[in-house]
């Protein structure tokens, strides 16, 4: 074979093997690029898979929260609704208690009605016994005694004070003169002897005995009820009394105590 030929087919077999290495080389490049993208393209939906996973989880997350929530506000709305239904209970029992109240309260005021037309007329007979006993009786304190009377006739008139508080006010009165019977006293007031206005000691001893002393201890006197009038006493009166003053006073230790009396018909 000539020397020229062997030449050319060398060189025709050396450019057929470039060109299939050319040709492999390309397709490992077209195979390479091809798989770059496919990964890009996998990581980026794996990526948006993630983001969307997040996105669901937030969601799901949120709506429990809302589910948790509104659990909660219906545990709170059944417990107000039984604290209801319970104070609704309670409520309708003193709605009835208060009607059966308020049937006796109108049964009262019928009975308190007719009681009123009959202890009134009573109530005042008992001011006047009580005016008629003032009147009647020792004149010890008088002025108080016979303005307690008038006080109890002005309650009377008055029509913000019911019938009970009258009548208790006036039972009070009937105690008070009730008392003057069983207790001593000693007290200083103004007495008028002979036309002359002076300060004394007064001594009552319950209603058996009202006397004064001067305040010098110099003059004594005793009530005669049948007489309506003072009667001088003699100097030996003088300072038992004075011991009766300061016994009454709580001065000196309780004891026995000698006074004059009189009776009915003015005798000692």
């Amino acid at each position: 074979m000539p020397k020229a030929y062997s030449n050319s087919n060398a060189l025709l077999h050396r450019g057929l093997i470039t060109a299939i290495a050319s040709f492999f080389v390309l397709i490992a490049l077209i195979f390479q690029t091809n798989a770059q993208e496919v990964l890009a393209q996998v990581q980026s939906t794996a990526n948006g898979t993630v983001t969307d996973g997040s996105k669901s989880q937030k969601k799901i997350d949120k709506l429990d929260d809302q589910t948790a929530e509104l659990v909660m506000e219906y545990r709170a709305s059944v417990r107000q609704l039984e604290e209801l239904r319970e104070y609704n209970a309670q409520l309708e029992k003193l709605i009835a208690a208060q009607r059966e109240e308020m049937v006796k309260i109108r049964q009262e005021i019928e009975d308190v009605t007719t009681i009123d037309r009959t202890i009134i007329p009573h109530m005042f007979k008992m001011i006047d016994g009580l005016e008629a006993f003032v009147n009647l009786d020792t004149p010890f304190l008088i002025d108080e005694r016979k303005a307690r009377v008038a006080r109890l006739r002005s309650l009377m008139d008055r029509s913000d004070a019911n019938p009970a508080e009258k009548y208790r006010k006036i039972l009070e009165a009937f105690e008070i003169e009730n008392e003057y019977g069983r207790t001593i006293e000693a007290y200083e007031g103004e007495l008028t002897v002979d036309g002359v206005e002076r300060t004394v000691n007064f001594l009552r001893l319950g209603r058996v005995s009202w006397l004064y002393q001067t305040l010098d201890g110099e003059e004594s006197g005793v009530w005669s009820q049948a007489a309506s009038d003072w009667i001088d006493l003699d100097g030996d009166f003088d300072a038992e009394i004075r011991t009766n003053l300061r016994i009454a006073r709580e001065q000196a230790a309780p004891n026995l105590m000698v006074v004059p009396l009189f009776g009915a018909n003015g005798g000692n």
